[in-house]
């Protein structure tokens, strides 16, 4: 398994196996096989993985501790950057052809439709994090900054569960299995943390006391 991770091949593998469902998008362009509302399917296909890959972004870290494969990690920005592209083609769907560029329209949307207002602003927060991908970004910013920026895929993730939520009238089933993936996500990294931080607090004690103890006691 881990030679596997570590080959060239294998990210060559994931980049196009990330690359399906647009691929599969496209077919059915071509075959003109987008149902009755052909914009409204492009915007739920893309919206849809969009969804996805920011959950198997999120996937990663646990799976590589869990697993004890630390070279998951290679592919941790790849599908970080492809939640993106679907991301940048859900929105240039809704921008392009549901609202041909008009841009008066779109705010209008943006203010009074809650669940475009939270999808916008989760498209907002995929940005920084999208740019500073590089190692380039890591080096300018430093590491501690550099993952601030890049935990805004959390709130991102949020606001598209709400976004979708929202979107649906009627069947909410879907929207909140998503909704329970990324809770469940979430709530891993709340544990991983608070583990974190009390054998930090427990090393500390245990530091104090053994300082404590080298001191010598004075005699009356």
């Amino acid at each position: 398994m881990n030679s596997a991770l570590v080959s060239k091949w294998t990210k060559a593998v994931v980049f196009l196996v990330c690359l399906a469902p647009f691929a599969v998008l496209l077919g059915k362009i071509i075959q003109n096989n987008l149902g009755a509302n052909p914009v409204q399917f492009v915007e739920h296909w893309t919206g849809n993985w969009t969804l996805r890959f920011l959950i198997f972004t999120l996937c990663i870290t646990p799976l590589r501790k869990l697993l004890r494969l630390p070279q998951l990690i290679r592919f941790r920005r790849m599908l970080g950057l492809f939640a993106f592209f679907y991301a940048c083609l859900h929105f240039s769907t809704w921008i392009g052809i549901d609202r041909f560029f008009n841009l008066s329209q779109m705010w209008a949307d943006v203010e009074k439709r809650r669940f475009i207002t939270v999808g916008f602003a989760g498209f907002v927060l995929l940005i920084p994090p999208a740019v500073t991908s590089t190692a380039g970004w890591i080096r300018r910013l430093g590491g501690k900054r550099w993952q601030m920026v890049h935990r805004a895929i959390y709130a991102s993730a949020i606001a598209g569960v709400i976004h979708y939520i929202w979107l649906v009238k009627s069947d909410e089933h879907k929207p909140l299995e998503y909704a329970a993936i990324v809770g469940a996500l979430l709530l891993w990294r709340v544990g991983a943390w608070a583990r974190k931080r009390a054998q930090a607090q427990a090393a500390t004690a245990r530091q104090l006391r053994r300082k404590e103890s080298s001191i010598p006691a004075v005699e009356n």
